[in-house]
């Protein structure tokens, strides 16, 4: 930490400690950390390991490797220790290959040396050192861990472990940095968000009137300027039944938790009561952005999964798939759906508009417009009907709550069978 502003220049960047007694609780402050950082610098590879196989880096990251300069440093303090041979020496953690061309550039024989690359438990990594020295195969252990190295003192075995050296830490310092600055300019790079609702482009094709559409668009908008808001985007109508969100990648990615859930699906579904599909692209500029997103959501419409790429138009990380829901062999004897098959039959017999209130509704079941209030509030949460905006009146009293009968899902329904 304090050689984080050094002779070589003050670093960009503000250094956060997480200090452990063991190597393998990195995993836990890594979890601990969250997303409050830019980019992970752990102290060796040991701890770097333990959280990469746990899957919790979801940061850049980087290490102070001790290869080089400072196996270098340690064969050379073997040299200088009567007691130690470091050309019978077994190794781990460290790759062969490091460890034989660091013996190459000091003129070390290396026919003694034996490693044990992969990163396993203390136990098992004491274990190779004891079993080699009490062969006599080895004379001493140089280890990475430092459980390892507390361990093989206590029972006797010359152990040396390594330790960074200043210029390797500067230099991990420098590398972090970049990879943080890095990072930021990635999360700054422009996306677009592409939003069509097919209840609007559906609705295009009958004979329901333009003012239920144009709230219903009204309102989809008031809350999608509301969600873009949140995540510091903007939003704006493209046509009928799309619309454009203009964000950063960092702000799409805490709203989609990573790209692995579509945004302002679950909200516009809860308060309006209808599906949306989404499209998101990176790009370099709004236009390659956009184009990247169109082509999304296309992907996503035929496919149902990826629906992100980025500004190379490669898949981002997919959805989580959602859990296929057991097949109804009976769609329409659901209350909702008796509800809905009355009322349409009713509207086509009149010739009457998608949207009702209470009253109509009350009137066409033969029911007051109480319990007629209750089933449009079924309709709303079986996905059945949505609720538009208040319609405004200059009459006193509660204004009407109206609502737009999705009998599309009527028609699928029928097709299906």
């Amino acid at each position: 930490m304090l050689m984080g502003p050094g002779s070589t220049g003050p670093l960009n960047a503000r250094l956060i400690a997480a200090a452990y007694r063991d190597e393998q609780e990195a995993t836990d402050k890594v979890l601990r950390l969250g997303s409050a950082i830019d980019a992970y610098l752990f102290a060796s590879p040991v701890p770097y390991e333990f959280a990469r196989k746990a899957g919790v880096l979801t940061m850049p990251a980087t290490y102070v490797p001790l290869g080089g300069a400072s196996l270098h440093e340690a064969l050379l303090r073997a040299t200088l220790d009567e007691r130690l041979d470091p050309t019978r020496a077994s190794l781990d953690v460290l790759g062969r290959t490091d460890v034989v061309e660091a013996y190459s550039e000091v003129d070390l024989p290396i026919d003694g040396i034996h490693v044990h690359e992969e990163l396993t438990s203390t136990a098992q990594l004491t274990s190779f050192h004891e079993g080699l020295w009490r062969r006599k195969v080895t004379k001493m252990a140089i280890t990475c861990v430092r459980g390892v190295a507390e361990r093989l003192e206590a029972i006797g075995v010359p152990a040396m472990r390594l330790r960074p050296t200043n210029a390797g830490v500067r230099s991990a310092l420098q590398t972090a940095g970049l990879l943080g600055a890095h990072h930021r300019l990635e999360e700054a790079q422009l996306g677009v968000v592409i939003v069509d609702v097919p209840t609007l482009r559906d609705s295009t094709r009958r004979s329901t009137p333009r003012y239920w559409r144009d709230e219903l668009r009204l309102a989809l908008h008031r809350l999608l300027l509301q969600e873009a808001h949140r995540i510091n985007a903007t939003a704006h109508p493209v046509d009928d039944h799309t619309f454009m969100i203009t964000a950063t990648r960092g702000s799409l990615v805490s709203a989609t938790e990573g790209f692995r859930q579509p945004p302002f699906v679950e909200r516009i579904k809860a308060e309006l009561g209808i599906a949306i599909e989404v499209g998101i692209g990176m790009g370099r500029t709004t236009q390659d952005a956009e184009t990247h997103a169109r082509a999304a959501l296309s992907r996503a419409q035929a496919t149902r999964q990826s629906f992100a790429v980025d500004r190379e138009g490669r898949s981002l990380v997919p959805a989580q798939r959602a859990p296929q829901r057991q097949q109804n062999p009976e769609p329409l004897r659901t209350k909702g759906r008796e509800t809905l098959l009355r009322l349409s039959e009713k509207i086509a017999e009149e010739e009457g508009p998608l949207v009702v209130d209470a009253e109509n509704a009350g009137r066409m079941l033969g029911v007051t417009p109480r319990t007629a209030r209750r089933l449009l509030r079924t309709l709303v949460e079986e996905g059945l009907a949505w609720p538009l905006p208040p319609n405004r009146t200059l009459q006193p009293g509660r204004p009407r709550q109206l609502y737009r009968l999705i009998i599309e899902k009527i028609d699928k329904d029928k097709a299906g069978k």
